[in-house]
């Protein structure tokens, strides 16, 4: 990591224990976004958006789709990611169709969405996201909105919130604010404060933030590929972050986080009844074996958990703190990917890691990447470009060594990010295997006899130099273009596909 600070002893010892990393419209027409319209407008139903059923998210076909992709988070004004090459542009687009990438996290920031006033949407922002939305809508690329931050603002040396939101609290205000390398900002006593009179609405923070998505739902509710709303990255809980660390901070989630969350999911609500509504844990869940505790919304049945997974080995390696061993990620991967679906079913929401990797190091990618299949977990990787990060624990986090020339790629990171994997199941996934050194596949699923459209499969387009072979027990199948295998049940019983090298 090139980017290193002397920090303060019990710092230092923080830092071993986390193993968190960045993730982390009204018209102007006089009217409020805090006030819901009349009557809600459903969505065209052949929309392509994504919806939850049960523990899947499920296509306009009824497909369960599983998600492979990237976090593109532009943190910098105006947060959002230039038309330049080394910004994002059509050949973006299709360099992550081309890799099979079917699925973005985009960094909609509420400092972009109402810079000036709560619930008061600009335009501008607007344009810009959409420019990229429509480059990913081109090329079928399901699309997660998030309200990004990392330690609040660019006044802590992070991001997320406008500046009308950035209100130094006292006595903190009297000095200079003390701004620390990510992710140690956050454990300041003024950036914890600043948190706690969020969850609390001091002056009207949080309902400045529910009207930001306010904002968002309105602009976007009918956006095609949309996979639903991330409220917030990372939730940082305030002063009584220690007890979160050591035992999960059971009393934060009931009288902040989930009171927060039902408030702006309701907002929402009044707006786009159709799209999930995802929330995240609180901000250590992602580093450490801890519990958590989002509990169901009383009348609400389209949540998402988004949920991130930071192997704190590889966090020691990436604070250049020697002792970590990345064999241990097997086990910590699969801790959080069991606890993932355990949370997802209490809270009745579908599961997504929605951020995990952020290193170079090719070991840890194959088994986060690896017992994602084994659980049969969609995911986003951090990240696609470095945009020159400033909240990061880690520099190695883009996938080129230059993100304005596309043929930089870091080779064998692809290899191990692009996989062979079902990204449209006309029934339910019951297995999945890839492996990255042979691309040897194995996927195994229980049809559904009412969904008309095939099983698409894609095949990677690095593994099979000599080209591949399908084999089929249940069903048939035909290659289609664009490295797609599509798989027909020949009937109601399971469904076996394997595919491997000549």
């Amino acid at each position: 990591m090139s980017r290193r600070r002397t920090c303060s002893i019990a710092l230092v010892v923080a830092a071993l224990l986390v193993g968190i990393t960045p993730g982390a419209d009204a018209v102007r027409d006089g009217r409020s976004a805090v006030t819901a319209p009349a009557a809600v407008a459903a969505p065209e139903p052949d929309l392509p958006q994504l919806r939850r059923k049960g523990r899947w998210m499920v296509d306009q076909h009824g497909r369960v789709v599983i998600v492979h992709g990237f976090n593109l988070v532009w943190k910098r004004a105006p947060y959002v990611p230039p038309a330049t090459r080394a910004g994002f542009t059509a050949a973006d687009a299709r360099w992550l169709k081309r890799f099979g990438f079917n699925g973005v996290r985009l960094g909609t920031l509420w400092a972009g969405i109402t810079p000036e006033q709560a619930g008061v949407g600009d335009p501008a922002y607007r344009d810009r996201w959409q420019r990229v939305m429509d480059l990913l809508t081109e090329q079928g690329i399901w699309m997660q909105l998030d309200a990004h931050q990392d330690m609040w603002h660019e006044t802590y040396g992070g991001e997320g919130v406008p500046d009308w939101a950035m209100i130094r609290p006292a006595p903190f205000h009297l000095l200079p604010p003390v701004n620390l390398p990510f992710p140690m900002g956050y454990w300041t006593p003024e950036v914890s404060t600043v948190f706690d009179q969020f969850w609390a609405d001091q002056h009207g923070l949080l309902d400045g933030w529910v009207a930001a998505w306010e904002v968002a739902a309105r602009w976007w509710q009918e956006q095609p590929y949309l996979m639903g709303y991330d409220l917030i990255n990372e939730p940082w809980m305030g002063l009584e972050w220690p007890t979160c660390l050591l035992a999960g901070c059971q009393a934060s989630y009931t009288n902040e986080l989930q009171p927060a969350y039902e408030q702006a999911t309701a907002a929402i609500r009044a707006i786009d009844t159709e799209n999930i509504v995802w929330w995240e844990p609180q901000q250590f869940a992602g580093g450490q074996k801890i519990p958590t505790f989002l509990e169901p919304m009383a009348g609400e049945r389209r949540l998402g958990l988004s949920w991130h997974n930071y192997c704190p080995d590889v966090f020691l390696e990436s604070q250049g703190i020697p002792g970590g061993d990345v064999e241990n990620c097997w086990a910590f991967s699969r801790d959080r990917n069991a606890h993932a679906l355990d949370q997802a079913a209490a809270m009745r929401a579908v599961p997504m890691m929605s951020e995990w990797g952020a290193t170079d190091n090719l070991r840890a990618i194959e088994i986060d990447a690896a017992v994602a299949d084994e659980h049969l977990m969609g995911w986003l990787h951090w990240a696609y470009k470095r945009w020159d990060d400033p909240t990061t624990a880690d520099d190695a986090q883009g996938m080129f060594a230059d993100d304005a020339d596309l043929t930089t790629v870091k080779t064998e990171k692809l290899r191990r990010l692009v996989r062979t994997y079902a990204q449209a199941v006309a029934g339910v996934p019951t297995a999945m295997s890839f492996d990255a050194g042979s691309g040897d596949f194995r996927f195994r699923y229980r049809p559904d006899p009412g969904i008309a459209a095939p099983t698409e499969i894609f095949v990677s387009p690095l593994h099979y130099p000599d080209g591949f072979q399908v084999s089929v027990t249940g069903g048939t199948a035909v290659r289609r273009p664009g490295r797609m295998v599509h798989v027909t049940p020949a009937s109601e019983g399971p469904v076996t596909v394997t595919i491997t090298g000549r």
